[in-house]
């Protein structure tokens, strides 16, 4: 795990966040209680700045990244699979981003809303409340069934338990 200044700018960790090895958080970044990065995932947060809101995981081989005019929010609760590209977006509160998806510049994902699988949203788009986007690119093809969005939470309380467990593991 390598935590790197870059141009002044140094990360800060809460002590209650689970960072696995071979993680790179680089410059600007702020990650929240209970939050857990997974193994070879990249924050960089060089020209512009990344939040990680709390309980939210970010799982392995995943980058985040930032533009100069675009930082990366991520809300709590929420679940980026692996392998998922975010770059100068936002995703808020208990939204899950599927394995291999790729979230571009100035795109938003909303509260309680799931990106599929390998799915692109593109520059600027907007998934609403709720709903289910999927596709190359991606498009909404439906709301989310009200067992679909309890199970977000779920996912993200899942990953505090397993971060926990690898601590444990660890000590």
């Amino acid at each position: 795990m390598k935590l790197i200044p870059f141009q002044g700018k140094i990360p800060k960790i809460h002590s209650g966040v689970f960072l696995a090895e071979g993680v790179c958080v680089i410059g600007e970044v702020e990650i929240c209680k209970d939050a857990s990065i997974w193994f070879n995932s990249v924050l960089r947060g060089d020209i512009n700045s990344i939040y990680i809101g709390e309980r939210t995981n970010i799982q392995d081989g995943s980058t985040l990244h930032v533009t100069h005019s675009f930082a990366v929010r991520i809300g709590s609760d929420v679940t980026i699979g692996h392998r998922a590209i975010v770059h100068g977006s936002i995703v808020e509160d208990c939204s899950l981003i599927g394995m291999g998806a790729i979230i571009l510049d100035n795109a938003r994902i909303g509260p309680q809303a799931l990106v599929a699988a390998g799915a692109v949203v593109r520059e600027n788009f907007v998934v609403p409340v709720g709903t289910l986007a999927a596709g190359v690119p991606a498009r909404i093809i439906r709301d989310l069934t009200s067992e679909e969005r309890k199970q977000l939470g779920e996912s993200a309380q899942n990953y505090v338990r397993y971060a926990r467990s690898y601590v444990e593991m660890i000590s």
